[in-house]
């Protein structure tokens, strides 16, 4: 398939990424725009890694209030400078995971904010559960079942809201590569009347 123009100007869209990474991205995957946006995301993690150092100096709150003021999600986004926090594109970042929050319900931010007691009572109930599965299987299915609830529980390792093909961690990596600059979830609350 020929890369032309309008094929990268359309994957800018879909991801927001420069033209250069687009193009770059369409070439090794021989133009399919579906492997480019596994190779983007691919790119945005590697870069987000190296990133992982860098102190916050700025960010933004935002909150989503829902169901007639009966759900509210609020975040604070943090990032390295103001001039990122300020851009629009960043706002609708932190809003749409601020949306997330409050749809979602997630307790923990990261697997590491997760107590050793917790994953502990967890892990007993789920022995508890996997009682009756063959002995050499039970460890797995233990784990199994750990990694699911934790997927349930932690925010970026949730599918994301509005999109389940990616997770909230992906969504902050994509920002990480659109921005170039380290940008983490400092603090979420979920508040509802019920």
């Amino acid at each position: 398939m020929a890369i032309t123009t309008e094929t990268i100007k359309e994957l800018r869209d879909a991801t927001g990424v420069s033209v250069m990474q687009c193009k770059k991205a369409l070439e090794e995957a021989g133009g399919d725009m579906e492997k480019a946006i596994v190779i983007l995301r691919k790119i945005a993690a590697a870069g987000a890694s190296k990133k992982s150092d860098r102190t916050l100096g700025a960010g933004v709150t935002a909150a989503y209030n829902h169901a007639g003021g009966q759900v509210l999600g609020a975040i604070v986004l943090g990032c390295e400078t103001d001039f990122v926090s300020r851009n629009p594109e960043f706002q609708k970042i932190a809003y749409d995971i601020a949306m997330h929050v409050a749809a979602m319900q997630p307790q923990f931010i990261s697997k590491e904010q997760v107590k050793e007691s917790d994953i502990a009572k967890a892990r007993e109930v789920f022995t508890q559960e996997a009682a009756s599965v063959k002995e050499e299987m039970r460890a797995k299915v233990v784990e199994g079942k750990l990694d699911a609830y934790l997927k349930e529980k932690v925010l970026l390792d949730q599918p994301f809201v509005k999109n389940g093909d990616i997770t909230v961690r992906q969504l902050i990596e994509e920002g990480i590569q659109k921005f170039g600059e380290k940008i983490e979830v400092v603090r979420m609350e979920r508040l509802s009347v019920k």
